[in-house]
């Protein structure tokens, strides 16, 4: 079959083939390595010039701000301070979100803390079940970030940029390392709400791949309804017919690739061929009723709830079909009011379900193999949102807690620590970037020289300003 009769190429198309030969042969000389027994990895493949001790991630987003003091840092000094006026050598001069020029007043944490595990480590009794498997994690209570509102902080933590259009960590790793997945996408995003309230929208832009090809922006899976829409054919058309269909337009995609060389013909040939192969892959994914009852006890869910634990089991299930970057998000952490209401139920919607996760993980061999990862996008405020001492936190970016687990992480370990008030990260501080940069090593790959061409500048998902590695925190 032919499309057009033969003219002479365009210049573009001629140049267009050139360049493309010519990177098709040093991306020859890239081609990374896979796990013995594995998949072949699809995409593109960067060398890996360090030990890959991370094979996948599962990051767990808990979005709008998740408050360090009734989590993971608690503050004696804040608590005996409650309702006083916040120092004010702490905070002149500094940038806040909405308490500017508003008078400051400390706010202790609303609930109890316990120490758990080997090393007796403190965190809130809100969150019983990652409290028993404390040994398994590491907990950093010294990160920063560098945005103090939501969207561009969101922005920040997961492509390193506050504004939009540059790529996810998903895609900057799917691009990197591709995926061992046959039939699923390489990058995996969930979304769950909290019942009752109404938080801010969670934007696909958080997900894209920004200026790399689009065949390593992330996929949504909705956790109710039909996960994919228009994932199923239409009544009357069979999937040999649909098989029949891709096939035909891949071949005119094919020729007219041919003549004009443009690269998102690829992805979109690459698009239209992941569709047909998930019609039947992910009916499967999303049927948890093979799941015994004790693994759906664990995580605390019931098939086709659409909740946070569910999702978690998704990410386990997405883990064993080989996709190499799966990230959840829980929405309706952003307590700006109502934090002694709200925190209890956020954290018993998510508590159950992320150790259950890392147990799951570990039982079946795959926890020291994919790099977990539970964060916010920034921090909370000493100080409280009403300045009476008696409601929610504002945003804050000079401290904020997180943990990792598995995949080359040192287990059972603090690092870090804030000020006697929580104000800011004073010991071992840590930047986004960082953390990017450690992912990053732990997945084999050298975040320096991880660059792709963009505007004429070597662009990173660790950015220009000196970004290092978190030894301490590696196995």
């Amino acid at each position: 079959m032919i499309l057009q009769p033969y003219s002479p190429p365009t210049r573009r198309a001629f140049l267009g083939r050139v360049s493309q030969g010519l990177g098709a042969v040093a991306l020859a000389s890239l081609v990374g390595r896979t796990s013995a027994g594995a998949a072949p990895a699809r995409g593109v493949v960067w060398p890996l010039p360090l030990p890959q001790k991370a094979k996948r991630v599962i990051w767990l987003t808990m979005a709008g701000g998740p408050s360090q003091f009734e989590t993971f840092d608690p503050k004696p000094k804040l608590a005996a301070m409650h309702g006083q006026p916040m120092p004010e050598s702490l905070t002149r001069g500094q940038q806040l979100a909405q308490l500017q020029g508003q008078p400051l007043v400390c706010h202790g944490p609303q609930f109890p803390f316990a120490k758990c595990g080997r090393n007796q480590t403190e965190i809130s009794t809100l969150l019983p079940h990652l409290g028993g498997i404390i040994d398994d994690i590491c907990l950093i209570r010294s990160m920063t970030t560098d945005a103090i509102n939501h969207d561009p902080a969101h922005m920040f933590m997961n492509t390193g940029a506050q504004i939009a259009g540059r790529p996810s960590m998903g895609a900057w790793v799917n691009y990197g390392l591709g995926s061992e997945a046959e039939n699923l996408p390489g990058f995996v995003v969930m979304v769950t709400t909290g019942p009752g309230r109404s938080p801010q929208p969670i934007a696909t832009r958080q997900w894209s791949s920004g200026f790399l090809p689009t065949r390593f922006q992330g996929v949504q899976l909705h956790s109710r309804g039909d996960a994919v829409h228009y994932l199923t054919n239409p009544a009357g058309v069979s999937r040999a017919q649909q098989g029949a269909d891709v096939r035909a337009i891949a071949e005119l995609d094919r020729q007219h690739d041919a003549w004009v060389r443009d690269p998102e013909i690829a992805t979109r040939l690459a698009q239209y061929e992941m569709a047909f192969q998930m019609q039947a892959s992910v009916p499967e994914l999303m049927d948890l009723r093979g799941e015994d009852a004790r693994t759906l006890a664990l995580y605390g869910c019931t098939p086709g709830d659409g909740s946070f634990a569910s999702n978690c089991l998704l990410a386990r299930r997405l883990v064993e079909r080989g996709v190499r970057f799966i990230q959840l998000y829980h929405r309706d952490w952003d307590h700006h009011s109502l934090l002694r209401e709200e925190l209890p139920l956020r954290a018993k919607e998510t508590d159950q379900a992320s150790a259950a996760l890392i147990t799951d993980l570990k039982r079946r061999g795959l926890l020291d193999e994919t790099l977990m990862v539970w964060t916010g996008e920034f921090g909370r405020t000493p100080m409280s949102q009403d300045n009476k001492g008696t409601t929610g936190r504002d945003h804050h970016n000079k401290s904020m807690s997180m943990w990792l687990a598995g995949g080359g992480i040192r287990p059972g370990m603090v690092l870090g620590a804030t000020d006697e008030l929580g104000y800011a990260a004073v010991e071992d501080v840590c930047t986004v970037h960082d953390l990017h940069a450690t992912m990053l090593h732990l997945l084999g790959i050298r975040h320096e020289a991880f660059s792709v061409k963009f505007q004429g500048l070597d662009a990173k998902l660790t950015g220009v300003e000196g970004a290092r590695v978190i030894d301490k925190i590696l196995a």
